[in-house]
């Protein structure tokens, strides 16, 4: 641990010190008239905050923390490490007290409202908005038979959805992950923007997306249990340590798929019983396995394996993201899956080594699948890890594959 620390320490001191090119522009996900943080060609961040009676103020994102420097107007500035491209969660720390950068928008990840800024990528066309036919990404609230409590999700409508008021449409319910709510896939995930310029481009049927919370689901007098039970080797929390040999428990695939099956909790009751019979009792939707498909991310992901192994006449359309794979040897006792599946996704990161390489990796589960007859898909996204980046690109290419 101390030789990690070091080595750390060291890695900071050598960014810090490292040639800086000086092209920094507000970042796009800033307030309105802030100009700082800032983000230069290297993909490096800028922060700066006025603390004239601080002693220490550090930039922390990505779990390392970077010195700032006070100027004698007691105004802190420094600067970052190059970063992946995409969004990232990051805060502050001043005096020891972490805290949210005034200068930016909130994000809902690690369980708190916090700062968020995204790093240009070089595909973010896809996610950039464009003078397109807009849909539309709307507050729901409704009411649970299951926790007897109203909830809240959001729903995406496409353009089509109001040009063509007589049309009926699929869904697909869409999860995020641990430490995040319903407001991820819309804020952070570019949700509704990615939909809008794939249908103008042809490159997506129009469908409806229902975002939920996964994590807050509880029967009346249930304690919070995590998002449905043990998670040994399972997907960890957005930033958080990744845990020795990828997300996947060394177990059979037997047990793996027994333990999958939990993962849902009382969320799968929500969404079974009271999110699909309300979502097509007040809109205008396709109601049968066809066309309905439930995908998400990291914990998401494993919502989405147990939930769609559980009901296999419900979902044709699956796709988990950073979530683990779901194994050819899983569906033995499953055979329903087989005959309603018309797609099967799974995406990581190509940083994400336990997914994206060896055994283990989504490559080798797609092609197991497919030996049984699954319509099975993969995806590995270029130099990204547990991350935002890595799940909008994930969608961006599990929509094209829906409902056609």
């Amino acid at each position: 641990m101390k030789k990690t620390l070091l080595l750390m320490a060291a890695f900071v001191a050598v960014s810090a010190s490292a040639q800086v090119t000086e092209d920094f522009k507000p970042a796009s996900t800033n307030q309105e008239g802030k100009q700082y943080p800032m983000v230069n060609s290297q993909r490096m961040v800028r922060a700066q905050i006025s603390a004239p009676e601080a002693n220490s103020v550090k930039l922390d994102i990505g779990g390392v923390k970077y010195e700032m420097k006070k100027d004698a107007n007691g105004v802190w500035t420094g600067e970052s490490a190059p970063q992946d491209e995409g969004f990232h969660y990051y805060q502050l720390n001043i005096d020891g007290a972490s805290v949210p950068d005034p200068g930016s928008k909130y994000y809902y990840g690690a369980s708190r409202w916090g700062s968020g800024i995204d790093i240009p990528a070089a595909d973010e066309d896809f996610y950039t908005v464009k003078n397109v036919p807009q849909g539309s990404v709307n507050e729901v609230y409704y009411y649970s038979s299951v926790t007897q409590q109203m909830r809240h999700g959001y729903i995406y409508l496409p353009a089509e959805y109001y040009a063509n008021p007589t049309k009926k449409f699929p869904v697909l319910y869409l999860q995020h992950g641990m430490g995040e709510n319903e407001t991820g896939w819309g804020a952070q995930g570019k949700t509704g923007i990615i939909m809008d310029n794939l249908i103008a481009a042809g490159k997506a049927v129009p469908f409806i997306i229902f975002m939920d919370n996964g994590l807050n689901a509880r029967k009346p007098g249930e304690q919070p249990q995590g998002f449905g039970g043990p998670r040994p080797g399972g997907p960890r929390p957005q930033g958080g340590a990744r845990p020795a040999g990828g997300q996947r428990p060394r177990m059979s695939g037997a047990d793996f798929a027994k333990m999958a099956r939990r993962m849902g909790g009382a969320f799968e009751e929500v969404l079974i019983k009271d999110i699909i019979p309300m979502v097509e009792k007040n809109y205008r939707v396709i109601a049968d396995a066809d066309h309905r498909a439930m995908a998400g991310l990291s914990m998401g992901g494993m919502q989405t394996h147990g939930i769609t192994l559980n009901n296999p006449k419900t979902f044709a359309y699956v796709g988990i993201f950073s979530g683990g794979t779901i194994g050819a040897d899983e569906l033995t006792d499953v055979p329903d899956f087989k005959a309603t599946n018309k797609v099967l996704f799974m995406s990581a990161g190509g940083k994400e080594k336990g997914m994206a390489e060896g055994e283990g990796s989504v490559i080798n589960a797609a092609e197991g699948l497919k030996k049984i007859g699954i319509n099975a898909h993969s995806y590995i996204s270029p130099e990204t890890a547990h991350e935002w980046q890595t799940w909008r690109r994930s969608l961006y290419q599990f929509a094209q594959l829906l409902f056609k």
